[in-house]
């Protein structure tokens, strides 16, 4: 797909930061090895500059419009930007990180959120309260078919926070247990396609999580992850339009996912996956609307004399 083939208006636009300081220097999650990035760092940085760009130009391919914060020295994992808000309906509530190694991070991109509305992007940026720990989208994934939010919880997120997305967005928010902390995210266990369809690993799950994971999607609509896929980051996944672009899957997703009528564009990411992310931790979706959202905004343009 390219941009030529989007209906005007409908073009996807993704947050991303040129990995220009990204490294691995502290461990907060199980991926992170500072030692052994130290040893070979040249050329890591070197590999995850082509590979940021190579998802960068896969990313244009598929018909996205790519919005950037710049790099900051010192702040190493604000490359994944996934982690910066929850936005919706042109609102974006900015996120609150666990750990003091990422909490420099939010002034960063507080600043970047108010640029991109003072360039009528956004319409609100909102502070979240103190007591509330939510690391962005890493940990909330806008279900746009069944016009929810999934939250991830355990590791980086509070299961709190789902009444807290309610209140901002006045859409329904689930929370999943996260019960494997190589899965400290849920963006690194889910992902909710645009058909309906959501790619997940159950064993990142707890049994109550996938309970209500299951309770709310059909069988014929789930495409669970083994071990291998996983391990690739496969369900890291960024959808434009009818693009799906990961860093690496076997045949069987991809086959799974064609069949859905998807195309899938492989990039490998595995310099970020030393730090525990890929493909959807690098990108935040500026442009997620809800049905009545989406409703409104067709009327406008019903109005207008546009289609």
């Amino acid at each position: 797909m390219t941009i030529a083939t989007l209906r005007p208006g409908l073009q996807p636009r993704l947050l991303m930061c040129p990995p220009r300081h990204f490294a691995v220097t502290y461990s907060i999650n199980p991926w992170m090895d500072p030692a052994q990035w130290a040893d070979g760092a040249a050329d890591l940085r070197a590999c995850a500059a082509r590979q940021w760009t190579a998802l960068e130009s896969a990313l244009h391919e598929a018909g996205a419009a790519i919005e950037t914060v710049a790099p900051r020295e010192g702040l190493p994992d604000l490359v994944f930007t996934a982690n910066a808000a929850v936005v919706l309906d042109r609102k974006a509530l900015l996120a609150r990180f666990r750990h003091p190694e990422r909490q420099g991070e939010q002034p960063v991109f507080a600043a970047g959120f108010r640029a991109l509305a003072a360039r009528g992007l956004l319409d609100a940026v909102i502070e979240p309260p103190e007591y509330a720990v939510l690391e962005g989208a890493g940990d909330c994934i806008f279900d746009k078919r069944r016009g929810l939010f999934w939250l991830g919880s355990g590791f980086r997120s509070d299961a709190a926070a789902a009444r807290l997305i309610e209140d901002t967005f006045g859409v329904p928010c689930l929370a999943l247990t996260l019960a494997d902390a190589r899965h400290y995210h849920l963006d690194t266990a889910l992902c909710a396609l645009p058909c309906g369809s959501v790619i997940y690993f159950p064993a990142a799950f707890s049994a109550a999580a996938l309970d209500l994971l299951h309770s709310h999607v059909a069988p014929h609509e789930r495409i669970a992850l083994g071990p291998a896929d996983a391990a690739r980051f496969a369900a890291n996944a960024v959808c434009v339009g009818r693009t799906v672009v990961l860093s690496g899957c076997g045949e069987t997703l991809r086959r799974r996912l064609e069949e859905r009528g998807y195309t899938v564009v492989q990039t490998p990411l595995n310099a970020f996956m030393r730090s525990g992310g890929s493909a959807c931790c690098l990108t935040l979706r500026l442009d997620h609307a809800s049905e009545a959202a989406g409703a409104q905004s067709m009327l406008a343009r019903r109005a207008a004399g546009l289609r």
